[in-house]
């Protein structure tokens, strides 16, 4: 997970089980919604009652299975995109040494009444200063 700016781990619910003793693979969303909460507040430094973000795109790619472990699962977000007004997170949930799905969202600003609006710089700049990279 090197390439991975953040990392985070999340717990396991016994609510996220299913029949067959695997993470539910819906509950693997929740999952990134977690993480990327925690990435966005780490990189903003700030509230995530400032930031208006919709989400408009997630997709997930389920690898190997997951069960129950008290130690949950690390999930790693990195930035891949900064658009003109979206962002793009990249995502790995690991189950131990194992990636056991790979996910990718796309979020859009919004300004106070709904329209997209572009990044503003200063989002742009504490990404770039959190992911020096992308700059």
């Amino acid at each position: 997970m090197s390439e991975f700016a953040f990392t985070t781990r999340i717990p396991i619910r016994y609510r996220d089980i299913d029949p067959w003793d695997h993470v539910n693979n819906a509950v693997f969303a929740t999952y990134l919604e977690e993480a990327r909460s925690e990435y966005l507040d780490t990189a903003f430094d700030e509230e995530l009652g400032t930031r208006n973000f919709v989400l408009v795109n997630l997709e997930l790619d389920y690898h190997a299975p997951v069960t129950y472990d008290e130690a949950g699962v690390e999930v790693a977000v990195r930035t891949s995109a900064i658009g003109e007004s979206s962002l793009t997170l990249a995502y790995e949930v690991r189950d131990g040494d194992t990636v056991a799905a790979t996910g990718e969202t796309t979020m859009v600003a919004m300004d106070d009444d709904g329209a997209p609006r572009a990044v503003p710089e200063e989002w742009r700049a504490a990404i770039e200063a959190f992911e020096p990279e992308l700059a």
